[in-house]
């Protein structure tokens, strides 16, 4: 896996340079706004029909949604409970929730899984954030940021996840499986294309969005719980609920690994949308990122070992 990260993280130091260096005078958040777009409405559609319309869904499915609800609600729980004991602000609060409650399971997680364990594990990723973290953010997560937030938006979040574009890709993938068609040739080599991309402009993507100027060492005090929260006891959670869930081998470390991810890049949008403190969730994100370049590969190696 270390090489794996190693690649990654030549990738997201690119996007990092790109966002300092501006070429072409193109800002980085301008550009990764670009990048997330195309993933969002063509190349992650793409790897979901060519992975989801050929392989057989089975019951396993809800135990990866159970999943994916359990380490969310757990985050959620912790996120409150430090929110409270710091008695933060609402808008830091609702960073700080949406920090610690929401994995960034596809912009990071799906790279990792998928080049360290192969398309089995994509397929997986794609059916934790499809059904499980996704319509949680959308719902949950949006519900939550209005709440918190100084900025009052009448939005329908049931009606936010009919515009997603991913699970639209989804939705046309289950039908065909489960309707026995099968794409033509022409069509299976024009998704794997697509698929192609998605890792590289994943990554691309996620070094845009670090902004290394947040970082500073008097938000310790502050980012510091989150760290351990995200990168220590998300995962550490994540193993027991897996293992209750009957996962074992290398899906578990593939789950342990999503509960373990650092913060989401999505909740930057929430942050300004909703008026929540998005230079302080740029700089949980931030943080979580880097040090995960760390614990990824220390938890890894750890449940390879037996654990």
């Amino acid at each position: 896996m270390a090489s794996v990260l190693t690649q990654m993280c030549l990738l997201i130091l690119c996007g990092i340079a790109w966002r300092a260096l501006r070429p072409g005078g193109l800002d980085g958040d301008q550009t990764r706004l670009v990048l997330t777009q195309l993933v969002y409405y063509l190349f992650l559609p793409g790897l979901i029909l060519k992975l989801m319309s050929r392989s057989s869904l089975s019951a396993e499915t809800w135990l990866i949604l159970g999943y994916g609800v359990g380490i969310v609600g757990f985050g959620g729980i912790l996120a409150a409970l430090y929110g409270r004991w710091r008695r933060l602000p609402a808008t830091q609060a609702g960073a700080v929730w949406l920090a610690v409650t929401f994995p960034n399971v596809t912009f990071l997680g799906l790279p990792v899984l998928q080049q360290t364990f192969g398309d089995w594990a994509a397929l997986l990723v794609i059916q934790l954030d499809l059904f499980a973290c996704t319509p949680l953010v959308l719902t949950l997560g949006v519900s939550v940021a209005r709440a918190l937030g100084d900025r009052r938006l009448d939005e329908d979040p049931f009606l936010a996840l009919l515009r997603v574009p991913p699970l639209w890709a989804a939705g046309l993938a289950l039908g065909l499986n489960l309707g026995g068609w099968s794409l033509p040739r022409w069509a299976l080599d024009f998704f794997e294309l697509l698929a192609q991309a998605v890792t590289p402009l994943m990554l691309l993507a996620l070094g845009l969005g670090l902004d290394l100027r947040s970082l500073r060492w008097r938000s310790g005090s502050l980012v510091g719980p989150v760290i351990a929260i995200k990168l220590a006891l998300m995962p550490l959670f994540g193993w027991w609920l897996g293992k209750r869930f009957g996962f074992v081998g290398d899906k578990l470390i593939a789950l342990v690994l999503e509960a373990g991810m650092p913060s989401m890049l999505f909740g930057l949008v929430l942050c300004d949308r909703f008026g929540l403190d998005s230079r302080l969730y740029a700089l949980l994100v931030t943080a979580t990122t880097l040090f995960s370049l760390t614990s990824l590969p220390l938890w890894h190696a750890l449940l390879k070992g037996g654990v």
